[in-house]
């Protein structure tokens, strides 16, 4: 282990109430090919990055069978199991691939059971700690979409639920049907979109967990003169933002690399001042 900082240092959060992870995660959809299809172009670079994460205190990795797809999830398995029994992986289902770059809703159940049962098979896991429903399907009610992962919870075969690219009105739909533990929606320094979200599971004590988290980072001038004055890259000045943002929100930003990995880590100890954060957020 080096001397570098860990995302220990980011402190502690509880995802459904019983399991405790380190507050700054890993993406793991940069693992994979040109868009997010197929293998990455260096498979050893990207099992590189996945162990610097575990070495620097990550423990908690967010995927889908869609990335690759199931490239993302079998990366993962290869690497780094027999897991660590602090590392939580949470994958998502959901979603299809016809092709690189594109993405198409499938909220039936039984793709649901069968996109579930694969990632178990492929993550080599008997239950997976966090699922999450990748995103409404307009064809399929959310209940019944739902409904299924509250199937497969009571077969034990997955611990908690989460919802992803969820509006509050289908968040209450879910928690109607089963307790939904996260929401996993776009969010970042330049997208606020999702800000009335990121309170209520503050208020609620749900995890926010934001994706694309660095996205357009220097576009911010905030952001680029709090990254000069502290000698920092825009990008971790996005995700020290992040952080101080709400305790509910786990940023996970990813990497194929493991100096991008070490980087993203070292925003934990970034202590951006007060007026810095109003100045970020009111940027926006």
């Amino acid at each position: 282990m080096s001397g570098r900082p860990t995302a220990a240092a980011a402190g502690k959060i509880d995802v459904g109430g019983d399991l405790t992870v380190n507050r700054l995660g890993f993406g793991a959809m940069r693992i994979t090919g040109p868009g997010i299809w197929g293998d990455p172009p260096d498979r050893d670079r990207a099992r590189a990055a996945l162990r610097r994460a575990v070495e620097l205190d990550v423990t908690f990795i967010d995927t889908a069978d869609s990335y690759g797809p199931e490239v993302s999830e079998r990366l993962i398995a290869e690497t780094l199991h027999p897991y660590p029994d602090e590392l939580v992986i949470a994958t998502k289902g959901g979603l299809v691939r016809p092709g690189p770059g594109l993405w198409e809703p499938d909220g039936r159940p039984e793709h649901l059971r069968q996109a579930c049962e694969g990632s178990l098979a492929r993550l080599r896991l008997d239950r997976i700690d966090l699922y999450q429903f990748h995103r409404p399907d307009p064809k399929v009610p959310v209940a019944e979409s739902i409904g299924a992962l509250a199937e497969l919870k009571d077969e034990g075969k997955i611990r908690h639920i989460g919802v992803s690219n969820f509006s509050e009105d289908q968040l209450r739909e879910a928690e109607r049907v089963s307790p939904v533990v996260s929401v996993q929606n776009r969010y970042n320094v330049t997208d606020r979109t999702s800000e009335a979200m990121v309170d209520l599971c503050e208020q609620e004590m749900l995890v926010f967990l934001p994706w694309a988290p660095i996205v357009e980072a220097d576009a911010s001038q905030p952001i680029l003169d709090a990254a000069r004055r502290h000698g920092v890259s825009p990008r971790q000045v996005a995700l020290a933002w992040l952080l101080a943002r709400s305790p509910q929100i786990l940023p996970i930003p990813g990497s194929g690399s493991p100096e991008h990995v070490e980087q993203n880590v070292a925003a934990a100890i970034i202590d951006l001042e007060p007026a810095e954060i109003r100045a970020i957020t009111g940027a926006a």
